[in-house]
């Protein structure tokens, strides 16, 4: 069965870095296109970044860009989310999923759809 595990969420200080991990089984992730998302309390689950199959790209919404990046680690089947410079806005329970279609323009995700191996999730929260 095809799935992800999420992992790595915490408690972090405002400013803080943290690292995520989401693996896969039961398929090859570096086929396929992968995107972190997010979900707030109380707030829609939204994509924050997405990383293309092969490692063609890499692709971010505005409000994390130049504070995220997306490693891929295909030997270990895993992608991670290092993020940096945490904001308030930032915590929620972050997921990993894989994506069928998007679109990207000027190097920002702009669109997507299709999701599919949801995990259930870690938590992530930003407080001094």
């Amino acid at each position: 069965q095809a799935q992800f595990v999420e992992s790595g969420g915490g408690l972090v200080q405002p400013g803080g870095s943290l690292r995520l991990s989401c693996a896969a089984s039961g398929f090859i992730l570096h086929y396929y296109d992968i995107g972190w998302f997010r979900q707030a309390p109380g707030k829609e689950r939204e994509g924050v970044a997405l990383i293309s199959s092969g490692d063609r790209g890499a692709y971010y919404i505005e409000s994390v860009k130049g504070r995220f990046t997306m490693p891929r680690n295909s030997a270990q089947n895993t992608v991670y989310r290092q993020m940096e410079t945490l904001k308030p806005e930032d915590p929620a329970v972050y997921y990993c999923a894989k994506v069928t279609t998007w679109h990207a323009e000027g190097g920002l995700w702009t669109e997507y759809g299709g999701m599919d191996y949801w995990g259930k999730g870690t938590l992530v929260t930003v407080s001094s």
